[in-house]
């Protein structure tokens, strides 16, 4: 179990341009048209707080997000319409509205696609539902640690599921092979040299998120001193953390969290470059990922503060506790309140904290 205390730039932080887009604007105008969108509350948390000797807490509840049930059902579905938009509106020669996306002529062009990417189960969600709601095709690559519940959501929403033996990271290489031996649009939640435009759009979408959070601060005026934020490749992390960045008018303290099996950001970001973090499997299964997606690690060291560690017994703790306050979630989902339990991370009664259940019970 580690903590590194990163000392980022801050003037440089201010002016940092990232590789993604910093405002939630293109994704809540295509919500704006979507019936199943609805903002996840912010739920105060004030016998949890006093028990842990803070101001406060607040937990950003994303277990009802868009019926999937998770955060990632803003990137996928997201990046999908913006894809589509893209190679329709290139075919058609005329720009489209994004309820023209649902519209016949769109949707008779869209069948030409097919989106495939490998998923520990959220991110596979919602490029199916994307790709259903738009009529693409979409070929989801699932790894044997994956829940079989995992994947008959997924064919649930038409996609065709490929398991793949190994770990997450055989998933990746088999639908990186696969989309370029079939001509499908590859459609990753992690980046690296060479891949950057399709996981941007997927971290653009989970601008929704932080927007939903800066909306409400500022109405109330009541802004965290500390902002918890899991990380599996980064992508979730770095999107939250850049908005705050930039659009925040007071500035918490950034606190990243990884499983100790998987620390690739804190690798990375101590290494300055790209480290693979290689280690066993974790119970976080949709936060254990050995390598970083790389936008994601260009923003967050200089955007994030401080990179935390926890154990799989810690995260699993942190779950029950949430679920003894009526919010059920999985220890990924709980990785923020575990560091919070288990971490000196110098927080006190004047400090007022927010963490993300990023997912549901599985």
């Amino acid at each position: 179990m580690e903590i590194f205390r990163h000392t980022r730039n801050v003037t440089a932080s201010d002016e940092v341009s990232h590789f993604f887009r910093v405002s939630a604007d293109r994704p809540q105008a295509l919500l704006g048209a979507c019936p199943a969108y609805a903002k996840t509350p912010i739920v105060a948390c004030p016998a949890l707080a006093v028990s842990l000797g803070l101001g406060s807490l607040r937990v950003k509840d994303e277990s009802s997000r868009m019926h999937l049930g998770s955060f990632k059902a803003l990137g996928g579905a997201f990046a999908v319409a913006q894809l589509l938009k893209s190679n329709i509106e290139n075919k058609l020669g005329q720009t489209l509205n994004p309820e023209d996306l649902t519209g016949d002529q769109a949707k008779s062009l869209a069948r030409d696609y097919t989106f495939a990417t490998a998923s520990a189960g959220n991110h596979g969600l919602s490029v199916a539902a994307g790709a259903k709601v738009f009529g693409a095709q979409a070929v989801i690559f699932l790894s044997e640690t994956v829940p079989e519940a995992f994947a008959m959501r997924i064919r649930g929403l038409g996609a065709e599921v490929v398991r793949v033996a190994g770990s997450y990271d055989a998933s990746v290489d088999a639908a990186i092979q696969k989309a370029d031996e079939n001509g499908w649009q590859l459609l990753a939640d992690g980046s690296w040299p060479g891949y950057i435009d399709p996981p941007a759009l997927v971290m653009e979408g989970y601008m929704v998120l932080a927007e939903e959070c800066r909306a409400d601060f500022e109405a109330n005026d009541d802004w965290p001193t500390h902002v918890f934020l899991q990380a599996g490749v980064g992508g979730l992390a770095a999107s939250v953390s850049a908005h705050i960045r930039k659009t925040w008018p007071q500035q918490p303290l950034i606190t990243i969290v990884e499983p100790d099996a998987a620390p690739c950001l804190l690798y990375s970001i101590k290494a300055g470059a790209l480290v693979r973090a290689d280690g066993p499997d974790s119970n976080m299964g949709r936060l254990d990922c050995k390598d970083a997606s790389l936008i994601a690690f260009e923003a967050l060291r200089w955007d994030a503060d401080v990179f935390v560690t926890i154990s799989d017994e810690e995260a699993r703790e942190a779950a029950d506790k949430f679920a003894g306050y009526q919010m059920p979630t999985t220890p990924s989902g709980a990785a923020g309140l575990a560091a919070i339990m288990n971490r000196d991370l110098g927080l006190h009664e004047e400090s007022h904290c927010l963490v993300i259940v990023s997912e549901g019970p599985v």
